[in-house]
């Protein structure tokens, strides 16, 4: 990793820190020297990122949370201040995929996606920001995705969740602008994570072959950009959705 330990006394949490981009973003900010706090349903995955993290000389710990729930978002916030003191940098990555025809999609299935994927980041900002407001400072990553920005047949109502996070990122950004608050979207494309198990091997190899790069991205790329943007490198930055997907949307 290029960066140094810039973040040395500083608190970072990340959602969906289990596995995938949010683990790989957890451990980035380790490796810069923030303390950090891990968010997500799944306790075992969540504790062995904590292990790894301590076993490497940081510190972390884990907070069960389904981001979709404004009490468990509400706790998490709470237990980060009660137990760090503070929240300088967050990176809401918590989601989840669906994939299938529109017509042959549920309501549950529109339900559990728009609340995972863009509730759940409303929630999480709604909290963190009066924190980073009474410290006059910080920073938050919103993930969302490629297919935000391009049409791609049956993601319709991930494509609606994600596009809905830049949005939401957009015009948080504008109003925290002038209080020290940045707020930053970044779209990755398919990235080799274990929600790509999901997707149908055919569809796969379709999808790695259209990428201009020629393979899937990896989850490190993406945690690399996080901390870039959370760190003062980034301090122009606002209001920005950044492509990360190896060409694809360039085409």
């Amino acid at each position: 990793m290029f960066y140094s330990r810039e973040f040395d006394g500083k608190v970072a949490l990340v959602t969906g820190g289990s596995s995938g981009i949010g683990k790989a973003t957890a451990l980035a900010f380790a490796h810069a020297g923030a303390n950090v706090v891990i968010a997500g349903r799944r306790v075992a995955e969540g504790e062995q990122t904590v292990h790894e993290i301590c076993e490497r000389g940081g510190d972390a710990i884990f907070v069960k949370t389904d981001v979709s729930k404004e009490s468990d978002v509400e706790g998490l916030i709470n237990k980060t201040i009660e137990f760090y003191g503070r929240l300088d940098y967050a990176c809401n990555n918590a989601g989840t995929f669906i994939m299938g025809r529109l017509f042959e999609l549920s309501e549950e299935d529109w339900d559990r996606t728009i609340n995972a994927n863009l509730k759940g980041i409303w929630l999480s900002l709604k909290y963190q920001i009066p924190i980073m407001l009474q410290q006059r400072g910080g920073v938050i990553v919103n993930m969302a995705s490629m297919s935000a920005i391009i049409g791609n047949p049956g993601v319709s109502i991930y494509s609606a969740s994600k596009g809905g996070v830049i949005a939401l990122t957009q015009s948080a950004a504008i109003e925290y602008a002038t209080f020290g608050i940045r707020i930053n979207a970044i779209s990755p494309g398919v990235i080799n994570t274990p929600m790509v198990n999901d997707i149908p091997t055919p569809l796969l190899t379709d999808i790695q072959s259209k990428h201009p790069i020629g393979r899937l991205g990896k989850p490190e790329e993406i945690a690399d950009a996080v901390v870039w943007l959370c760190s003062d490198k980034a301090s122009f930055v606002t209001g920005h959705n950044l492509v990360i997907d190896g060409g694809y949307t360039a085409q």
